[in-house]
């Protein structure tokens, strides 16, 4: 019998299992998942934690829950893959073998990275939102904090969900405005882009956002160290801005394995084909996710299209045939915008987000580039679809590929 083993047993792991569970002889095809923790975490879920509005049920539930019968699941931490023996040696000094091995073990802050950001005020002023941990912390924090200087700072790119610093910005406006506070509270939203986000249409949109909520929007500021004692963020260059609160994206780096089986870059992602999601080095090993180094948005959508793409991948590399299938980057995400509004933008490798209905032409119910009561509905309703559909590996109406039918082109081009 032959082999496939899945390390990861997050969004892109756990859908690939059940996907691939579907298409195989069990016969043929022996499928393990590994991980280390038991704990499925709805990772879009802590954006709202700081503000109340999810809580720990909301957020977590247990992974075996989503592990379709007959299937293998070992629970431990990975120590390192030997790409040239069809191995993976686990933490515990067990051997696995494989005949194709898939990489779905994402990427992880890594504050460790920057100087000082894990120093006296980490967690006490300092805060990050992108672990459980973090944002349960964060509320408890704004619970009380009474005013000041925010500062939402992105420390170097790529991270996972380029939108979600965003989406803490203005949620945090908006919930010092139902304190009542909003005017005590200056904002200022710092990132390592010359503009607000990844995509100039994007960006042009979500600047003039910005202004409007009288937020200061500090572009090309690379952070090099975090002051403690002046409570600054100091860039490479020199450049500094002041915080009473700092709320940081840390360094995102992919799994420490990674870098010990010599898979990775220097952040640890794998170097990946961007249209097969196939590994750029090894014939056997494909990657899903937060784990690719594929110039694609590191988000739950993304992981989503590439997971069909890279089912129909594994099938075509199992029958001896070329690897038909193409990712084109396709990616989806809604903007939570505050005041129970969103933002919707879709787009791909080659296409800026554009103005248009979504995923109906014309009908919608989603707007493309616009703040709509409906987008929030529909980024609130996605929790449901998340534990129920895509964790499950089952078929939603949106294809993996990007469709231009509803769209308009708008007068902003992308930068060059």
């Amino acid at each position: 019998m032959k082999k496939i083993l899945i390390l990861g047993a997050g969004t892109g792991g756990t859908m690939m299992l059940n996907k691939l569970h579907k298409k195989l002889d069990p016969k043929d095809w022996e499928l393990t998942i590994v991980d280390e923790d038991r704990v499925h975490y709805y990772q879009p879920g802590f954006l709202f934690i700081p503000f109340g509005v999810y809580k720990k049920e909301d957020v977590i539930k247990q992974k075996e829950a989503f592990f379709p019968q007959g299937t293998g699941r070992i629970y431990s931490e990975i120590e390192r893959v030997l790409p040239a023996e069809n191995k993976v040696i686990l933490k515990d000094k067990r051997v696995l073998d494989y005949d194709i091995l898939i990489i779905a073990t994402g990427s992880k802050i890594a504050p460790e990275e920057t100087e000082g950001l894990c120093g006296e005020l980490w967690r006490k002023d300092i805060f990050d939102f992108y672990t459980f941990e973090g944002a349960s912390a964060l509320f408890e924090k704004l619970k009380s904090w009474q005013g000041g200087t925010l500062v939402i700072s992105i420390t170097e790119m790529p991270i996972k969900c380029p939108v979600a610093p965003l989406e803490f910005t203005f949620l945090a406006d908006a919930f010092f405005k139902d304190k009542g506070i909003r005017d005590n509270v200056t904002i200022k939203y710092v990132t390592p882009l010359s503009e607000a986000f990844t995509k100039h249409n994007c960006a042009e949109v979500l600047g003039h956002f910005l202004d409007e909520k009288k937020i200061e929007l500090v572009t090309d500021f690379n952070t090099g160290r975090i002051d403690n004692e002046g409570k600054k963020i100091v860039s490479w260059d020199e450049r500094e801005v002041s915080f009473d609160l700092l709320v940081t994206v840390p360094t995102n780096k992919g799994a420490d394995y990674i870098e010990k089986s010599g898979l990775g870059d220097e952040l640890n992602f794998v170097p990946t084909d961007k249209h097969t999601l196939r590994s750029a080095e090894y014939e056997n090993i494909f990657v899903i996710g937060d784990a690719a180094n594929v110039p694609a948005s590191k988000a739950g959508s993304v992981t989503h299209f590439e997971s069909e793409i890279l089912t129909e991948n594994i099938i075509h590399a199992i029958n001896g045939e070329p690897l038909g299938a193409s990712f084109d980057g396709h990616a989806n995400c809604f903007i939570e915008s505050g005041g129970g509004k969103a933002f919707l933008i879709d787009f791909n490798y080659e296409t800026e987000p554009l103005e248009g209905s979504f995923p109906v032409p014309v009908l919608g119910p989603f707007s493309l580039l616009k703040e709509t009561r409906v987008n929030h509905v529909g980024k609130l309703l996605f929790r449901w679809a998340y534990w129920n559909l895509l964790l499950k590996g089952r078929e939603l109406p949106i294809g993996p590929k990007m469709q231009m039918a509803g769209k308009k082109l708008i007068k902003a081009e992308p930068q060059k």
